[in-house]
């Protein structure tokens, strides 16, 4: 995509969501349905049902995808796309480049081995490897300006409240 057609894309939505402030709330939805048999959860995505089960450090056989897994690639899917819409508005070319994200979680926590474990990620790493035609200080602008309009990135950086209900 080139610079112009980024921009004729997202111009009128972004007159609209200045004119019209509630039309740029979506509420985003996914409903997996539960697979008892297998200890799983049938995930709808774009390309078909993806099958998630328990990672192999939690007692699975490492055949259907790990949530875990899943959380750190939508991270290098949203900064991957981010940085493709900021490097091209800020028109740097980039080469060739990639994301990494690494992830350290303690399953003594999600296993009730440890009650002071944590369950979940303890931290995470967002790594670049950019080759780019931007000068050092313009590529470290890149990558915060990545930072900051990556929806995973900054869900995952900032508090959110999370409702949980029953139906």
């Amino acid at each position: 995509m080139d610079l112009e057609t980024l921009r004729s894309r997202q111009e009128p939505l972004k007159q609209k969501y200045r004119e019209e402030p509630e039309t740029g709330v979506y509420t985003m939805t996914v409903t997996g349905s539960v697979d008892q048999a297998n200890l799983a959860i049938n995930v709808p995505t774009h390309t078909g049902i993806a099958q998630a089960g328990l990672h192999a450090a939690a007692g699975g056989d490492g055949t259907m995808a790990c949530s875990g897994d899943m959380l750190l690639e939508a991270l290098v899917g949203c900064a991957g796309v981010t940085l493709g819409a900021v490097s091209l508005s800020m028109g740097i070319q980039v080469h060739q480049g990639t994301i990494t994200a690494e992830g350290d979680l303690d399953f003594k926590g999600t296993l009730g081995v440890d009650r002071e474990a944590p369950v979940g990620f303890k931290q995470i790493r967002l790594l670049f490897n950019l080759d780019t035609d931007a000068d050092e200080e313009t590529e470290a602008k890149l990558v915060s300006l990545t930072e900051r309009y990556c929806v995973i990135y900054q869900t995952l950086a900032n508090a959110n409240e999370i409702q949980t209900t029953r139906s």
